[in-house]
């Protein structure tokens, strides 16, 4: 049964009320025409709840573009979402073309600063938010009197002599719900283990970030990154105005699982619409995402908050292994992900 406007239908009550599903509800491919980004492929989803996302698979299926009744909920960069031919993986030279959105993956073998491990260089956060998706395939979906609106793709990160590991990922809803969920699939195809490290870069902007915004969080523990972070860790969860040289944030939070293994977290705006307010909330088990890493950024222009849960930390694969902490897929070993993300006013 779905509930449109507080009201439910099923599948033949809804179909006799409309010549086309895309009366309430969407899911179209199109390309990028302009500059960097021409050529790029996104699929844009659309639901009756007011959900509007936009996921790219040029750009490892990552998330851009996100509304919530016509409220824009992410940070986007001045970079815009550029063609994958651009991207610069050694270095800091990720930050050339991250186009900031609603979620970036970064992975699978390397996040956090860039540095040099097991005689590999490695780039910052990886390369599969720069890597082109294949079998990318999106649709709508009856199952019973429930409609799905879905899209699917998959990241494949190998060279000769090196690793082949790939990222499956399958982003859905329903069509009267404001929530949906990532699932994804990340996979060794080789003969040989290779290190792991996977995080879900979620970048929050304006207006759900503004002044007396604050992330609300489960029991937890909180360390800061550094000493930049250290000197902000009393007030880590909540947001002033724009300041003039802010110097971004790292925490790291270890977050207590309910009885099912689920953290629930969330970022809300109570003061937003007049006090109406506005959130959003992550929901994922903890075995899955063991670290919280949360990156505050208060600058000018730059004005973000990063919710990230992560099987690692940010300071790159050498220092994770130091920490012994590196996590590694054997063989044809795969692991599956899910977060579910809701939205509520």
């Amino acid at each position: 049964m779905t509930v449109l406007w507080g009201k439910p239908y099923t599948r033949r009550e809804l179909m006799r009320r409309i010549g086309d599903i895309r009366q309430v509800a969407t899911v179209e491919p199109y390309e990028y025409m302009e500059g960097g980004e021409r050529g790029v492929r996104a699929v844009r989803i659309h639901n009756a709840a007011g959900l509007e996302l936009v996921v790219v698979p040029d750009r490892g299926m990552s998330l851009t573009q996100l509304n919530y009744q016509g409220i824009p909920l992410p940070f986007l960069s001045s970079v815009g979402t550029l063609n994958p031919a651009f991207s610069e993986p050694t270095g800091t030279g990720w930050l050339r073309t991250w186009p900031g959105g609603f979620l970036t993956p970064c992975g699978l073998t390397q996040v956090g600063s860039p540095g040099s491990d097991d005689s590999e260089t490695l780039g910052l956060h990886g390369r599969v938010a720069g890597t082109p998706a294949r079998e990318v395939r999106w649709g709508g979906t009856w199952e019973e009197d429930d409609y799905l609106l879905w899209v699917e793709g998959l990241v494949t990160q190998t060279a000769v002599f090196g690793e082949n590991i790939s990222l499956r990922r399958r982003v859905w809803t329903r069509l009267g719900e404001s929530r949906f969920w990532i699932e994804d699939v990340i996979e060794n195809n080789d003969f040989k283990p290779v290190p792991h490290m996977f995080l879900q870069h979620f970048n929050l902007g304006f207006p759900l970030v503004d002044a007396g915004s604050r992330l609300v969080l489960p029991a937890h523990q909180t360390l800061a990154r550094d000493p930049v972070a250290e000197a902000g860790v009393k007030h880590c969860f909540e947001c002033e105005d724009p300041q003039p040289g802010f110097m971004e944030q790292v925490f790291y939070h270890d977050l207590r699982a309910d009885a099912s293994g689920q953290v629930e977290v969330r970022l809300i705006n109570q003061q937003f619409d007049d006090g109406r307010g506005l959130g959003v909330y992550w929901r994922y088990a903890r075995a899955d995402y063991p670290v919280l890493v949360h990156w505050k950024m208060m600058g000018e222009g730059m004005y973000v908050v990063g919710v990230e849960p992560a099987n690692c930390h940010v300071e790159g694969r050498s220092q994770e292994r130091e920490r012994g902490t590196l996590q590694v897929l054997q063989p044809l070993e795969s692991r599956r992900y899910t977060i579910e993300v809701g939205f509520f006013r």
